[in-house]
């Protein structure tokens, strides 16, 4: 798949963006182990949280739906869950992997883990030494990757595990394991990162300790299901929020956005940057934070990125370089070593991309270094099937000279699906085809 943007012109509605990946994926896995019926509303209908359902229903859940984004999830309890007849398949999701690998380890049976190329490519040492400490039974490929092996006929026991590097897939891996354990597991982070999992689990009442950074389940408890309304994803509000900003006589209201104060590197950065972003509206629902962002053209200027919002950020970066290389000035970004182990090496491919397009970006062990040029040349840019960064190029024609071909697209759908058609209706120009790039 191929994305042939025009370039210039500018953004402009009121729109919703899919619901979030992170909430959708766990709505399921949680659901999967209560007890009783859970009732999503605003279920992300993409491949990468599709892949959780598929999963939990090859373990003998029954799952009604998705329609419109309604699903009724008839949990089997923490402990009913079948042996699947074969390997799970998780396709490009690193979230469902490692997030599984913490709830089967738990399980009375065997099973496997794989994926796509990309995603079989990805660390997961991060989730299984942790998991081998606690007595799970699981193995990796000789390089630490999958597909994963779990022999979950072992007893855990809970640990005090303090993480390296701030993951809240690592945490939520290991929440998920210490509903299984034996005692208490806690987790300290050395930053703060995405909590809804924490939150998700008091939702189905399951006691969760919080005091900081350290978060503490106790084994052994029951769910209890619940309703779940799952707001926008503000990784998919991101690329409207730097569109809308970079772009003349753009102003656009995202609705429902979920706001959950460990998501919000995003509108922090951008902020920072002199974008102008208001919040309204604002509520809750199913225990997240939620408002409308309306987000009207500014102008930017590059600075140097707190390292204490780059969790709070991490899934948005390729957005925000996109920002920055409109911006005045030079930005800095350092302490997201993490963006080399994502669906691409996001520091490499966004600084190639970049460089094909007129920016002068210098890649960094930990981050990038990006002088603002005001805008872009035309040209073609590699998106290494990565959806994040085929969809930030795209933004990028806002400010383009010439057209820009984005490569590889395909995996856009894992996480956006109708994102050219809600890009095009509010002012960008993307036409999509199948075939190579004539560069």
């Amino acid at each position: 798949m191929i994305f042939e943007v025009e370039p210039g012109g500018a953004l402009r509605g009121a729109i919703r963006v899919p619901g979030d990946k992170s909430i959708s994926h766990r709505a399921i896995m949680l659901g999967s182990i209560a007890e009783g019926v859970t009732h999503v509303t605003g279920f992300l209908e993409a491949q990468d949280s599709l892949a959780t359902l598929k999963a939990f229903r090859a373990m003998g859940v029954r799952v009604d739906g998705p329609d419109a984004g309604e699903v009724h999830i008839h949990g089997v309890g923490l402990h009913g869950l079948k042996a699947p007849d074969r390997p799970l398949n998780l396709g490009n999701s690193g979230t469902s992997m490692r997030l599984l690998s913490g709830l089967l380890a738990g399980q009375s049976f065997a099973s496997a883990l794989t994926g796509d190329q990309s995603l079989t490519r990805r660390p997961m040492t991060r989730v299984t030494n942790p998991l081998r400490q606690m007595g799970a039974e699981i193995r990796t490929s000789d390089e630490g990757t999958a597909p994963l092996k779990i022999n979950g006929t072992r007893r855990l026991s809970g640990i005090d595990y303090t993480m390296p590097v701030a993951s809240a897939q690592v945490k939520s891996c290991l929440l998920l394991a210490g509903l299984y354990a034996d005692g208490e597991t806690c987790i300290t982070e050395p930053a703060p990162t995405r909590d809804h999992t924490e939150r998700m689990l008091e939702g189905f009442s399951c006691p969760v300790r919080r005091t900081g950074r350290r978060v503490c389940v106790v084994g052994g408890g029951v769910l209890k299901a619940t309703a779940i309304d799952v707001p926008g994803d503000i990784s998919s509000a991101a690329f409207f929020l730097v569109g809308a900003s970079i772009a003349a006589r753009s102003e656009m209201i995202l609705q429902h956005i979920g706001i959950n104060p460990t998501r919000t590197g995003i509108i922090d950065i951008l902020r920072l940057m002199g974008a102008n972003i208001d919040v309204a509206n604002q509520g809750l629902a199913g225990g997240e934070p939620v408002a409308d962002l309306r987000v009207r053209a500014a102008p930017l200027k590059g600075i140097r990125i707190p390292e204490e919002l780059v969790p709070l950020a991490i899934d948005e970066f390729p957005a925000l370089f996109v920002a920055a290389a409109c911006a005045d000035g030079e930005t800095v970004l350092t302490g997201a070593a993490e963006l080399r182990v994502k669906e691409s090496d996001r520091i490499q491919a966004m600084a190639d991309g970049l460089a094909a397009l007129g920016v002068d970006a210098s890649p960094k062990p930990d981050g990038l270094v990006i002088q603002g040029r005001g805008g872009f040349t035309g040209g073609w840019v590699d998106s290494h099937g990565d959806h994040r960064i085929a969809m930030a190029f795209s933004i990028a024609a806002l400010r383009a000279d010439a057209p820009i071909t984005v490569s590889d697209c395909e995996n856009v759908n894992t996480s956006f699906p109708g994102f050219i058609d809600l890009a095009n209706n509010c002012g960008l120009g993307i036409d999509s085809r199948t075939g190579k790039v004539n560069q």
